[in-house]
C-alpha cells in the first residue's frame, strides 16, 4: 500500500480524521491530505517534539499554520487542542503520523484510529 493510501483510507477515510500527513523522522512529508501543507519548520518541530516533550507542552505544536495547545506529550504520542478541534501525533519507528480532527468529532473517537495505524506500522517495521 502506498503512503498516500494510509492517509486517504486509514486516517481520513475513517470519517474521524479531517486532515492528516505522514512525516518521516529523517525529514520530508511521505503523504498528506490534499491541501494540507506542513512547512519545513513545522516538520522539524514535529519530529523534535518527541525528543523534547517539555518544549511541546510549554509552547504547543504548530500544524499547517495553526497553533494547538499541547494536552499530553510523551515519547510516543502528542495530543493537542484548538477550540473544539484537536490533533494527534504518533511516532512510529520511521515516521510521525499527524492527524487533525474537527468538531463534532471528539478525541476518544479519533485517537484509536491514529494509535491503531501507528501500532500496525510499528509492527511491520515502519
Amino acid at each position: 500500500m502506498s503512503w498516500q493510501a494510509y492517509v486517504d483510507t486509514n486516517l481520513v477515510g475513517s470519517g474521524k480524521i479531517s486532515k492528516a500527513a505522514i512525516v518521516g523522522l529523517a525529514g520530508g512529508v511521505w503523504a498528506a491530505s490534499p491541501g494540507y501543507s506542513l512547512s519545513a519548520d513545522e516538520q522539524k518541530a514535529i519530529v523534535n517534539a518527541f525528543n523534547n516533550a517539555d518544549e511541546a507542552r510549554a509552547h504547543g505544536i504548530r500544524l499547517a499554520g495553526q497553533k494547538f495547545l499541547t494536552l499530553r506529550a510523551d515519547d510516543r504520542s502528542i495530543y493537542g487542542k484548538k477550540a473544539a478541534d484537536g490533533c494527534i501525533l504518533v511516532k512510529t519507528k520511521q515516521a510521525v503520523l499527524v492527524a487533525e480532527y474537527s468538531a463534532p468529532i471528539q478525541a476518544p473517537e479519533a485517537t484509536p484510529v491514529v494509535e491503531g495505524l501507528a501500532d500496525y506500522l510499528i509492527g511491520v517495521g515502519y
